[in-house]
């Protein structure tokens, strides 16, 4: 079992940066996994995707802003910058054992953290 835990949420200015943590007690070595976000009214979405294997991928709003890593073993990042209004969400990392194999944003996940809230104030 894989717990995940969401940190470093927060209420920041427009323009401003924030970078989101995602702790797990231990990642599997095989394993793909994403930030989604879910802003109130609205479905949620895929912001990054990244495996084991370095691939990355990043939904059009947040390219060149979001940065998705992977640190060590228990860790993922999201760094977020030049942050916008319509950033302002809940924050979710999900995971999954095996490669990330198509688009990341329509892969079933098996873990999933209890999320953290950004808010941007323009």
């Amino acid at each position: 079992q894989v717990q995940l835990v969401e940190s470093g949420g927060g209420s920041v200015q427009a323009g401003g940066s924030l970078r989101l943590s995602c702790v797990a007690s231990r990642f599997p070595i095989n394993i793909c996994m994403a930030w989604f976000r879910q802003a109130p009214g609205k479905e949620r979405e895929g912001v990054a995707g990244i495996d084991s294997y370095g691939w990355t991928s990043y939904t059009d709003s947040v390219k060149d802003r979001f940065i998705i890593s992977q640190p060590n073993a228990n860790t993922l990042y999201l760094e977020m910058n030049s942050l916008k209004s319509e950033d302002t969400a809940m924050y979710y990392c999900a995971a999954m054992v095996g490669r990330c194999s198509g688009d990341y944003r329509f892969l079933t996940y098996s873990y999933w953290g209890q999320g953290t809230q950004v808010t941007v104030s323009s």
